[in-house]
């Protein structure tokens, strides 16, 4: 594995390339084949400083050239070896060139520069890493490079269906590289920060193999997770309610990560409590102090790009506008109503029936009430992967919600706009409740159990 340099590192390949530069000038009347090999020795060390160079961009490509024919100096000298005068002379032209290099690599090459890389695989999902990306992004020390990822939609037996890659929906000031564009092995990047933490434990998606946590660790020494999701806050001793999301605690992501990013301390204790638990044949003193190293709770970026929204203005397509503006001008109350996975695992046709009862709910009020359906981004796909027998029943609900007209459908991968644009959230229990809660926006539940409107 080529591993990437430090500018000290290859600082000191060259000096120790000048020393073998004067050593074999010294030594002409030695073992030819023993100058041979050191010749070669520093031909290995050139390409190696050449191959990290590139890595630095095209600015520092009249170096890697100079480096080029240095190594074809080195393959003169090799075979003229008999010949000491001219080896003397290409050792002259040859220590010229390495001194120089050693000045340009000294005095234009930055100074420990990072480089950090974000790993999102769903564009609306991006939110919870955007905030990291943009401190990294205004260091100018580090380089930082946003990778939008593929994924798969499972079929009900586990193998993939078709790929999805969402590169061209993140913000225009979100400069991104195409996955297959960048080399993990040669860069091997300071920092990864990854936002899925199932690897293949998803039965609904599932990133490309090669981007599982367990194998990019291979590729960095640090590996960093922040969960895509933020949780309601619950007490540390509340049991039945902890048990409720130990398998958000428990994934691969979190164990395979050098650093887990958790939405408060309070969260953070929740973690390592459960996972200290679920540790059990270990020393629990031990395990406890591992967890504690690894797990941070910094806070959500999730929180943070929600928090700044209302710093911006907002862009409000024009379809929306007319959905909740009235004709005197004034401004219809916008509800964003959420339909989430948990929700439509456990109760399937009901919550379906809710779904439409709602909708019959908010068009008899649209005077005065707007409504902002917004389901779960993998809502689809967890009907196709998992209750394929509402697939047909749901996409004839989208589609006469949407030919409609008195309502919002929002399938962007901007979930800040809907936030910012509505008044309260209404829907399932669900991690963007939380969000609402940050900013001070009244939350409601529905009961999918009771329907409003009589059949």
């Amino acid at each position: 594995m080529l591993e990437r340099c430090r500018k000290k590192e290859l600082l000191g390949l060259l000096n120790a390339m000048i020393e073998a530069n004067e050593s074999v000038v010294k030594s002409l009347s030695s073992d030819p084949q023993e100058l041979t090999e050191v010749l070669i020795q520093c031909q290995d060390a050139a390409m190696q400083i050449g191959a990290h160079l590139e890595i630095f961009g095209e600015t520092y490509r009249p170096m890697v050239s100079t480096l080029e024919d240095y190594c074809e100096k080195i393959y003169q000298m090799s075979i003229s070896l008999s010949d000491k005068d001219r080896c003397r002379k290409l050792s002259k032209k040859i220590r010229k060139q390495l001194i120089d290099l050693q000045n340009r690599l000294q005095y234009e090459v930055p100074d420990e520069r990072k480089e950090v890389v974000f790993l999102p695989y769903k564009a609306s999902m991006w939110d919870s890493l955007e905030s990291v990306w943009k401190a990294a992004d205004e260091d100018e020390n580090t380089d930082a490079y946003v990778i939008p990822i593929p994924y798969y939609v499972k079929n009900p037996n586990g193998s993939f269906k078709e790929e999805h890659y969402e590169g061209e929906l993140y913000p225009e000031y979100v400069p991104t590289t195409k996955y297959d564009e960048y080399d993990f092995e040669k860069r091997r990047p300071d920092i990864i920060f990854i936002h899925n933490p199932y690897d293949n434990n998803n039965h609904i998606t599932s990133v490309h193999p090669f981007f599982y946590s367990s194998n990019l660790k291979k590729f960095t020494d640090k590996l960093v997770y922040i969960p895509y999701f933020v949780l309601q806050e619950i007490s540390q001793d509340d049991k039945a309610a902890v048990k409720d999301i130990e398998n958000f605690c428990i994934t691969p992501a979190v164990f395979n990560a050098n650093k887990v990013i958790v939405q408060s301390e309070n969260m953070r204790n929740i973690y390592i409590n459960v996972l200290t638990d679920f540790m059990k044949e270990n020393s629990k003193e031990d395990t406890r102090k591992y967890w504690e190293k690894k797990i941070l709770g910094l806070g959500s970026p999730k929180t943070d790009k929600i928090l700044s929204a209302g710093k911006e203005p907002i862009e409000v397509p024009e379809e929306w506008r007319k959905a909740i503006e009235k004709t005197d001008g004034s401004r219809r109350k916008v509800i964003f109503y959420n339909t989430g996975l948990t929700a439509l695992l456990r109760h399937g046709e009901k919550l379906l029936d809710k779904i439409e009862d709602t909708f019959q709910v908010f068009k008899k009020n649209q005077d005065h009430m707007t409504l902002l359906w917004r389901p779960h981004p993998l809502f689809r796909a967890t009907i196709v992967s998992m209750r394929p027998g509402l697939k047909e029943r749901y996409d004839r609900i989208v589609t006469e919600y949407c030919s409609q007209g008195w309502g919002i459908y929002d399938d962007t991968s901007d979930l800040d706009r809907a936030v910012a644009v509505s008044d309260a959230y209404y829907g399932d229990a669900s991690s963007v409740v939380q969000l609402y809660q940050e900013i001070g926006k009244p939350v409601m539940y529905h009961d999918i159990e009771t329907l409003e409107e009589v059949k």
